[in-house]
């Protein structure tokens, strides 16, 4: 019985430390903002003694930091930290893109060849939800194909450090038409089987596209 009580209060500790990770990542909790444990109690519908768990277990993600006396807050990055994070997850994501085409199938690389076209689509139509959506789905494809389990769950961790900052990574008609092409590359280069020619893709894209936000984010 006490085993599975065991069990039963850690499901319940991983369901909240999800939401509240979820919640730091959206940005319905922001940078430097006070955790009170009463109020999330309320919010998650949980005990204090698993919203002190989960924060714990986000403060060892780097989500959360513990103030000595006076609880806990979402832990703000600064925009030099996030730029080395990011520089991290650039190399990470190359060697992904690297292993996926060591592993990719022929029946894989048409389901890339068809979101290819739909990247094209989206850009010539300039719609940037739709591009940003496939955006998206291209990288945790690419962390599929890696195969490499560790290392889309670094980059998980890693990515919700700096959501707040790759939240202001707007996909705009120009950045599409930019963008475009080392997205192209990428699938290129994966489906032809190329890692050291895919690795190098996935860099200049995401190196591009981290240039692209930095400019944005300047004063003046």
């Amino acid at each position: 019985m006490a085993v599975k009580d065991a069990r039963v209060y850690r499901a319940s500790q991983d369901a909240v430390t999800a939401r509240i990770r979820t919640a730091i990542v959206n940005g319905d909790l922001v940078p430097n903002q006070r955790m009170i444990e009463a109020d999330l109690c309320s919010e998650f519908d949980a005990s204090r003694s698993v919203v002190r768990a989960a924060l714990h277990d986000l403060a060892v993600e780097g989500l959360v930091e513990k103030i000595q006396n006076r609880g806990a807050r979402v832990r703000a990055v600064s925009p030099a930290e996030a730029g080395e994070i990011t520089e991290i997850c650039i190399a990470i994501e190359g060697l992904c893109a690297a292993k996926a085409t060591e592993n990719i199938t022929d029946a894989e690389i048409a389901e890339l060849a068809a979101l290819r076209a739909e990247l094209i689509t989206a850009a010539e139509t300039r719609d940037a939800f739709a591009y940003s959506r496939l955006d998206h789905r291209l990288h945790n494809q690419i962390r599929a194909l890696s195969g490499n389990r560790t290392a889309g769950m670094v980059l998980d961790r890693l990515r919700a450090q700096v959501a707040h900052h790759e939240s202001k990574w707007g996909m705009h008609p120009d950045q599409m038409r930019r963008a475009l092409p080392d997205h192209l590359a990428v699938i290129d280069e994966i489906c032809a089987r190329r890692p050291e020619q895919a690795e190098t893709a996935m860099c200049r894209l995401l190196n591009g596209l981290a240039g692209m936000t930095r400019a944005a984010a300047a004063p003046g």
